[in-house]
């Protein structure tokens, strides 16, 4: 995979859960993060007592991170809306020639910040709510 530019990673939202994805306007960066967590199956007949782990084991994760200006007013009230009511909707995480992360997510955090000569700013988490799938660019 070749350097791409970090513009091209886009997150959509499924505003109204009918499978319309829409890009979330004014985000300035974007992470994905994957996690799993390990079960520990090591006892005392594990050879040469190293630790033995269970394969396909745990729970796995996905963490969404962004930041940026809102750009109207309609992309500000559905991302409180959503996170206020406490919604799992459907995002898209398009990652440029790698593929689309795509699944159920619940806003965990959203910060906003101002300085006095400048713009306002938010931050927004999400966290995985349900099995995502993975589709290859």
């Amino acid at each position: 995979m070749t350097a791409q530019s970090g513009k091209d990673m886009l997150l959509k939202l499924d505003q109204s859960g009918s499978g319309s994805f829409v890009t979330v306007a004014g985000l300035r960066s974007r992470s994905l993060a994957f996690n799993a967590a390990a079960i520990d199956v090591t006892d005392a007949e594990s050879a040469g007592r190293w630790r033995e782990l269970l394969a396909g084991g745990g729970i796995k994760r996905a963490a969404v991170a962004g930041s940026g200006i809102f750009k109207d007013q309609a992309s500000d009230a559905t991302i409180r809306s959503l996170f206020f009511a406490g919604t799992i909707r459907n995002w898209q995480l398009i990652l440029p020639d790698f593929g689309t992360v795509e699944g159920p997510f619940q806003i965990v955090a959203l910060e906003f910040a101002a300085d006095h000569a400048g713009e306002v700013t938010f931050e927004l988490a999400l966290e995985s709510a349900g099995q995502l799938s993975f589709a290859v660019a």
